[in-house]
């Protein structure tokens, strides 16, 4: 598989782990600029060297906070990405919370605005609360029921801004991957973010969207590897949640078959998790939330912790896997 964009070529090259941002923007619980920045820290250290963000993780701590951690680094030595979609402007009638999932004053609301004019004035928005002067990569977020204005407006503008060498690469990050499939194949996109559509439960992305990535050099970042919760312990049931509810009971079932085959084979089910993305050849990167520097180091461990070759060939003559993810490089 042949890369197009060089940003994206280069992240597939360093094939690793990368720093999701959304936890540090207070996704749910409130924590403190230390423990932010020290997760940043930790995760430089590790040798992460890709970092992603958005507006709407915290309506715009997120950015505030990896901007900070990132200050002092070496611009040329990371990638960072963020998002476009959601402007962020003074609420007519604050709350006192947000009401999207972030522990943060509610004093501001996201306006969806997938308009070239609203793209441009996100960017420009997102790198002061960045500090920075450019953007390695932007993705187009959640358009599920902006479509139209999408192809019309955000994407027109991503290829001028990233003529001008405002952004290096622009991509769609969704939970879906139907309409992600549509932007590769009637867009000039460099890359895509699919979140919880590739995992060890549920590889829907492979049917179409990843083959045509590889057909047209176009990067796969995957997210939402863990499936919101149940891939993410060694025992599915101590969280057991699946795309963001309560896992039905043949997930729970089937996450408990993997389990007990990965202990049989020395490993773990997060770690399986992990590596199962990592196996298939057309995977760019993939990216995992991190709140504290603990959470880091346990997911660079979980990372580097071996998945035997016969864990992938039993769980696919036990009928877990439709196929190893090694197997669609041969």
């Amino acid at each position: 598989m042949t890369i197009k964009n060089p940003v994206v070529r280069r992240l597939h090259d360093q094939r690793t782990l990368g720093f999701g941002g959304a936890p540090i923007g207070n996704l749910y619980r409130r924590i403190d600029d230390e423990t932010a920045i020290g997760a940043v820290t930790e995760a430089w250290d590790q040798g992460i060297r890709y970092f992603d963000t958005a507006p709407h993780y915290g309506l715009g701590l997120s950015e505030h906070r990896l901007g900070e951690a990132l200050s002092d680094r070496p611009r040329e030595e990371f990638l960072l990405s963020t998002k476009v979609g959601r402007l962020l402007r003074p609420a007519d009638q604050p709350r006192e919370l947000d009401d999207e999932g972030f522990a943060v004053p509610g004093d501001r609301v996201r306006v969806r605005d997938y308009s070239g004019d609203g793209i441009r004035r996100s960017i420009e928005e997102s790198l002061e609360r960045l500090g920075l002067e450019t953007i390695d990569i932007v993705y187009i977020h959640d358009p599920d029921d902006y479509w139209t204005e999408a192809i019309d407006g955000a994407v027109p503008m991503l290829n001028q801004l990233r003529d001008e060498g405002i952004i290096g690469a622009w991509g769609a990050g969704m939970n879906q991957a139907e309409m992600l499939t549509r932007f590769v194949r009637e867009t000039d996109i460099d890359l895509v973010m699919q979140a919880g559509r590739y995992t060890l439960l549920e590889q829907g992305g492979r049917d179409e969207l990843i083959p045509e990535c590889e057909r047209r050099g176009v990067g796969i970042v995957n997210v939402g590897v863990f499936n919101s919760g149940i891939l993410a312990n060694e025992d599915p049931l101590a969280q057991a949640k699946y795309n963001y509810e309560e896992a039905p009971s043949q997930v729970v079932e089937k996450a408990q078959k993997l389990a007990v085959l990965a202990a049989a084979h020395n490993t773990t089910l997060p770690a399986a998790a992990l590596a199962f993305s990592f196996r298939d050849p057309a995977v760019t990167n993939v990216t995992v939330g991190m709140r504290t520097a603990d959470q880091v180091r346990r997911n660079t461990e979980l990372f580097r912790q071996p998945v035997p070759d016969t864990f992938w060939t039993e769980a696919v003559e036990a009928g877990l896997l439709a196929a190893d993810p090694k197997s669609f490089g041969d």
